[in-house]
């Protein structure tokens, strides 16, 4: 019988390199808007510095203010991986700092976020690694466990699966199946070639039409009043 809530998953399936690499240089923000704008984990996980974020996830679940299970994922994880942290949302513990995210850095893991807290913040704000965090406590964490690596999890309200695509910027962090991601792609960058058309018009002729704008207001019964 299993180890409810204590348990190690070694092998995950990750998605071709070349489904991540089709969300290179996409905004979040495009990406969403393509998947009923719905799909970004919780605005209170934020970037901890400037660096964008993308590869699959390699998802930990920890009780709140604990990070042993994260120890052994560091272990575990490898090049082009997201740790993933369900930290419950704990707020009165950093789950991991300097030492630990410079140590995923080192071995090739693409970033961090975690539904809990980091400490070390400044030195983590100047770093060119890609962390996101609900929070900041300069209370360090417990390590005596339980928890669970690879398993399905959630953060900030978005269920997590080992495998999924990560993407995130300065706008948060969107979470995509891979069996979705060719279409979202293609989805993305057409949204975004229709707004750079967009932007053009406007420095050039100083306009943004929107009649749709116009044609809703009619369709609600809208009363306009003109004196």
């Amino acid at each position: 019988m299993p180890n409810t809530n204590c348990t190690i998953i070694t092998k995950i399936k990750r998605p071709n390199e070349v489904l991540v690499e089709a969300f290179r240089n996409l905004p979040v923000a495009n990406v969403d808007d393509c998947m009923n704008r719905m799909a970004a984990i919780s605005s209170a996980i934020r970037p901890m510095n400037q660096a964008k974020l993308l590869g699959a996830a390699f998802t930990v679940k920890v009780p709140d203010g604990d990070n042993l299970m994260l120890h052994k994922a560091m272990d575990m994880a490898g090049p082009g991986d997201i740790l993933m942290i369900d930290a419950g949302g704990g707020m009165n513990r950093a789950i991991l700092g300097e030492l630990m995210i410079s140590y995923c850095k080192l071995r090739g893991i693409s970033g961090i976020v975690v539904d809990g807290c980091i400490r070390d913040c400044e030195a983590v704000s100047l770093m060119d690694y890609p962390v996101y965090a609900r929070g900041i406590s300069p209370n360090g964490p417990y390590k005596n466990g339980p928890g669970e690596i690879n398993t399905t999890i959630v953060i900030g309200g978005i269920v997590v699966r080992p495998g999924d695509i990560v993407l995130g910027d300065a706008d948060g962090v969107i979470v995509i199946k891979p069996e979705e991601a060719i279409e979202l792609a293609q989805k993305a960058r057409d949204i975004m070639e229709k707004e750079s058309g967009i932007m053009e018009t406007m420095q050039r002729d100083g306009t943004y039409l929107r009649p749709w704008v116009d044609e809703k207001l009619a369709e609600i019964g809208c009363d306009i009043i003109s004196f």
